[in-house]
């Protein structure tokens, strides 16, 4: 929708503003956290509704609280994960295998997505929707860590530094 598309973009312009002031692992840490509480509040969300006629009822206030949520995952996902990936590919491989390397990854990252997008409608409807976003807030909150533990910062080095 609109709403989400704009969010995107707008969100991917604040974060080439922010990118080389606050460093890529920031805000991969600051998207993790919004990730996992987005998702976590949507699976909240969607668990407090009820069945009627087969479809999935939510209040007007859970209604509102999960649209709010999903909008703001989109803000969190766009301010980190979805632009700073692919700042960090280009920066952290050796110049002598840099094409070679991103091409693997950039394929790498391609099949992760579709890997979620083919992934989440299945478990949805074999799972439901509260275990399904509880999921992928689980995997937000691991990410943290992930980042926190392995991500070398890669802001203001060069890649020659980078290398070594």
């Amino acid at each position: 929708n609109i709403l989400s598309g704009s969010l995107s973009i707008l969100a991917c312009l604040v974060t080439v503003l922010l990118i080389d002031r606050l460093g890529r692992k920031p805000l991969l840490l600051i998207g993790s956290a919004g990730m996992a509480v987005t998702l976590g509040t949507m699976a909240v969300c969607f668990a407090s509704g009820s069945f009627t006629g087969g479809h999935l009822t939510l209040s007007d206030q859970t209604g509102t609280v999960a649209l709010i949520a999903a909008n703001a995952y989109v803000v969190f996902f766009n301010v980190s994960w979805g632009p700073v990936m692919w700042v960090m590919l280009g920066e952290m491989f050796p110049n002598q295998i840099r094409g070679s390397a991103l091409a693997v990854s950039g394929f790498a990252q391609w099949i992760a997505n579709f890997g979620i997008s083919v992934s989440f409608p299945a478990m949805a409807a074999g799972l439901g929707l509260p275990l399904t976003y509880g999921f992928y807030a689980l995997s937000a909150f691991l990410s943290f860590f992930f980042v926190r533990a392995m991500v070398t910062e890669t802001r203001g080095r060069t890649l020659e530094e980078m290398a070594a």
